[in-house]
């Protein structure tokens, strides 16, 4: 059975962004996080994270360190009443990768392959699902995979002009506006 899904990018959309984060006492949520997720579990959406981590493909950091602050960040979610479906993550980089993770991948993002492969293993309906994301590159995946509605919390100006027609510029309210246009699609 096909369901759609909210789609979120993890730095910049689930916590705030101060570059490659990997450590728990680094990690703040965005404010509305839990809400907007919430939310899209009562309209029955799967909840499913897509994120590009070249921090362990640059040796910031290990995929170990990677699992263990998800691990306590599903944790979180799900002390609230939330249980995300899955947490898709791309280590690799085409240019600054180190040894195995120096490549180009189509999972990672602008690619599609993360979404396509939670779509796949969830049975997930991607023109009726949304992505959430700070930069043009989550667009450009989501977009690239069919996801029917992008939402776009720019990171700043020049990734608000990069990002591909359709998508809805969110400016003002954040996460909160987001999960009030999510609530809105079943009036």
């Amino acid at each position: 059975m096909n369901q759609p899904a909210l789609f979120l990018d993890r730095d910049g959309i689930v916590n705030l962004d101060f570059g490659y984060v990997h450590r728990i006492a680094d990690f703040v949520f965005r404010d509305g996080i839990f809400e907007l997720c919430a939310a899209a579990q009562g309209l029955g959406m799967a909840v499913v994270i897509v994120t590009n981590q070249a921090g362990i493909g640059r040796g910031y950091y290990t995929e170990a360190d990677f699992h263990i602050l998800t691990e306590w960040m599903l944790s979180q979610f799900a002390e609230r009443g939330v249980q995300l479906t899955g947490v898709e993550f791309c280590p690799d980089h085409p240019t600054h990768g180190l040894g195995r993770y120096r490549q180009d991948s189509v999972r990672r993002k602008p690619g599609p392959g993360m979404i396509l492969d939670a779509a796949a293993a969830h049975g997930i309906d991607l023109p009726a699902s949304a992505l959430v994301g700070d930069r043009a590159s989550d667009m450009q995946a989501g977009r690239a995979a069919g996801v029917g509605r992008l939402f776009l919390l720019p990171a700043d100006e020049a990734e608000a002009e990069a990002a591909p027609s359709g998508t809805a510029l969110i400016d003002q309210g954040g996460l909160w506006t987001v999960r009030d246009r999510l609530l809105g699609l079943k009036k």
